[in-house]
């Protein structure tokens, strides 16, 4: 163990034990944040609009907020971007983050004094604790990766620095671990992704990496591309004392099979659940995928079951009220001045003694053309299970209902699918759509009725979901490919790419 190592192990000790500590008092944290968030906003302009200062109790909270989907505080938000102050929170935000996705087109997102630490305190705690547990806290003794958006910030018309939020985050690195962060920010500032992923691997392929920190598809490109620059067969004949891997915002079951295989051996990973509204969860122990929610971080959570989310209103409930094995679309409030936002994530409580959940999908990413109703989770579950069967190396995929085939026959959902011409799939094929009944008992009930016929694969070459990403302008970072959707806006652009 190294000097570096010999300082954080205590450190991590004591930060593990706290978290063990804290996950059993979540219902007293959490009401602490609530009444905490409402008191700072009470005085800004959003709080005297809903008259915050009244508010004492959870239900007169519940009572005097709605729910509030970005469309309704886009006015605060654009006062905010001009530069006012006092308006959702305390004077000015420190950061303001730019995400796509809603009807407004670009939803921003503010980052305050307060909110900041928690993005990265809480990515460093996650790391330490799971270092400590799994006694690899001599990775901080060599260099960790972060393939991360660019941490270059622009400003808004009010003078708000603003940038992606992993770019954001870089920003936050303590001096004492600069040193061992790579890549430089002289690279990491490029803004061609192919063209930085290169200078990454130029800059540290012969150092001493010991993590590797990113979204499983940008890490298996970057693993790609590395073993092509140095000639060695694996990654791990390149970086020996390699010992974690940290990823987030995908499941990482579909990547784990072909990385592993580019990494040369079976490799410690840590998955952890940031939004750019507050750090939701994160993994603790190796022997369970379920992640532990975040509830002394700033952040105030209400959940809404699914079947009721057309009644959110009545339907949200906070953490005391939840059960095991309910989907809930996410809730939260922040000590950055968001209350009551739908982030649009589903979630699942595997425990709640402590709070535990799995991460089943998007409120707006399913397919329902027939009456279905699958959600993310179900086909990424399909999907990994008939890859490990098969043992077939499938880089990225994406799912669409075929309503109208040009054949005249039955409709069916369409799986993209990214593999070498080679590999034969018409064994995955049967397997993947077996698995896909056994996971939604609608879709069997539709392919047994013969209302739709069973999946039907489209496969497109290698590279075709980067190409397909560069040309959106979102190549690389924390950007990635829905994994299905209810029209064919994305997998028609997939597979033109593709010709």
């Amino acid at each position: 163990m190294g000097i570096k190592s010999s300082i954080i192990s205590p450190i991590a000790k004591h930060i593990s034990k706290k978290i063990e500590k804290d996950q059993y008092n979540a219902v007293a944290h959490q009401e602490k944040i609530r009444q905490s968030n409402v008191k700072m906003a009470t005085s800004t302009v959003f709080g005297e609009d809903y008259g915050l200062s009244d508010i004492r109790t959870y239900e007169q909270y519940r009572k005097r907020i709605p729910v509030l989907h970005y469309e309704k505080i886009k006015g605060y938000m654009d006062r905010v971007l001009q530069g006012e102050k006092n308006i959702l929170w305390p004077g000015q935000p420190s950061y303001i983050v730019g995400t796509a996705g809603t009807t407004s087109g670009i939803k921003y997102i503010p980052l305050s004094k307060e909110s900041i630490p928690y993005h990265f305190g809480t990515a460093r705690n996650a790391t330490m604790s799971f270092a400590y547990r799994n006694n690899v806290v001599d990775l901080f003794d060599g260099n960790l990766l972060f393939l991360s958006g660019s941490p270059k910030l622009d400003k808004t018309e009010g003078g708000i620095l603003t940038g992606r939020l992993s770019g954001i985050v870089n920003h936050q690195v303590p001096q004492w671990m600069r040193g061992n962060q790579v890549p430089s920010y002289e690279t990491n500032i490029i803004p061609d992704w192919e063209e930085k992923v290169m200078g990454i691997i130029k800059e540290i392929h012969d150092k001493d990496l010991r993590m590797i920190s990113g979204i499983p598809p940008w890490v298996t490109m970057f693993m790609e591309q590395l073993i092509d620059y140095t000639g060695k067969d694996s990654v791990i004949s390149i970086f020996q004392n390699l010992r974690l891997f940290i990823y987030g915002g995908m499941n990482y079951e579909p990547y784990r099979q072909k990385m592993e295989k580019l990494i040369g051996k079976s490799l410690l990973s840590l998955e952890t659940y940031p939004a750019t509204e507050g750090f939701i969860a994160y993994q603790t122990d190796t022997n369970d995928n379920s992640l532990l929610l975040n509830t002394n971080a700033g952040v105030f959570f209400e959940f809404v079951p699914t079947d009721r989310l057309d009644d959110s209103e009545t339907a949200r409930i906070p953490l005391e009220d939840v059960k095991v094995g309910v989907p809930y679309a996410i809730m939260l409030s922040n000590n950055a001045g968001l209350f009551c936002s739908m982030i649009g994530d589903i979630i699942e409580f595997t425990s709640i003694d402590p709070y535990r959940l799995l991460v089943k999908g998007r409120t707006k990413h399913f397919i329902s053309a027939f009456g279905e109703h699958v959600i993310g989770q179900e086909v990424e579950k399909a999907f990994t299970t008939a890859i490990q069967k098969h043992k077939i190396p499938v880089d990225e995929f994406t799912v669409a209902p075929m309503i109208a085939p040009t054949d005249g026959g039955l409709p069916y959902h369409e799986w993209c699918i990214e593999v070498e011409p080679r590999i034969d799939l018409v064994d995955f094929s049967r397997t993947l759509d077996q698995e896909m009944q056994k996971v939604n008992f609608h879709y069997k009930e539709l392919v047994g009725g013969k209302v739709i016929r069973p999946l039907q694969i489209h496969r497109v070459r290698p590279g075709s979901f980067a190409r397909y990403q560069k040309s959106l302008g979102k190549l690389g970072g924390q950007n990635k490919v829905a994994r299905l959707s209810n029209d064919r806006a994305i997998i028609d652009k997939i597979i033109n790419t593709s010709s």
